[in-house]
């Protein structure tokens, strides 16, 4: 969405590329750090590329180590270009056991897409729920923004529990909305909004 003639940006350019990509405190000890170009985020990133179910439901794989570099590179390179902020999920010092983000970010009409995916190890404990809860919260009431929105498809039905834990609503379902390697798949969309209780 993109603000009309005459209507102020939602929240101003430069908010998002200025200054250091916050870390944001999760329970259980973890935390939202941004990821780092070292061998072990660059190996969790290549470990998640390589999972069958996040690669399934996010459309992501990963050859090697130096692909995960480079997309370590690009994730910095959104957030430069005010386009996107994604985070890893890791444990103080340690390495990245999920990832967390915003995509399409924009922000002169206050909207971004929550994005999230989480390594075997770590599921099962609430830790998707725990991170998008706490991104919603930044983008929200820090960064400013307005809208947010959450997609999966219809046949993921873990991905739905998580978006309603984290407070987003459900609004409808998108018919025949994303290519997967067995074909199209209807998504639902669940958004929050500014003022929505947790």
């Amino acid at each position: 969405m993109i603000s009309g003639p005459g209507i102020p940006d939602v929240v101003p350019p430069g908010r998002l590329a200025d200054g250091e990509q916050p870390v944001l405190a999760l329970p259980g000890g973890l935390e939202l750090r941004p990821w780092r170009l070292d061998d072990a985020d660059a190996d969790a990133l290549l470990a998640a590329g390589q999972d069958p179910s996040i690669s399934r439901w996010n459309l992501f794989t990963v050859a090697g180590r130096a692909e995960a570099r480079a997309r370590i590179e690009r994730l910095h390179a959104r957030r430069r270009a005010e386009t996107g902020v994604v985070w890893a999920v890791a444990p103080p010092g340690g390495a990245a056991l999920g990832l967390a983000g915003l995509n399409d970010v924009d922000l002169a009409g206050g909207t971004a897409e929550v994005v999230y995916w989480v390594l075997p190890p770590a599921r099962g404990n609430g830790v998707a729920v725990a991170a998008a809860r706490r991104l919603s919260r930044w983008a929200l009431d820090e960064l400013g923004l307005h809208r947010l929105d959450l997609y999966h498809s219809t046949a993921n039905p873990a991905s739905c529990r998580v978006a309603e834990k984290s407070g987003f609503a459900p609004e409808g379902t998108l018919r025949s909305a994303q290519l997967h390697a067995d074909g199209w798949h209807d998504l639902h969309l669940h958004a929050r909004v500014a003022g929505d209780p947790e």
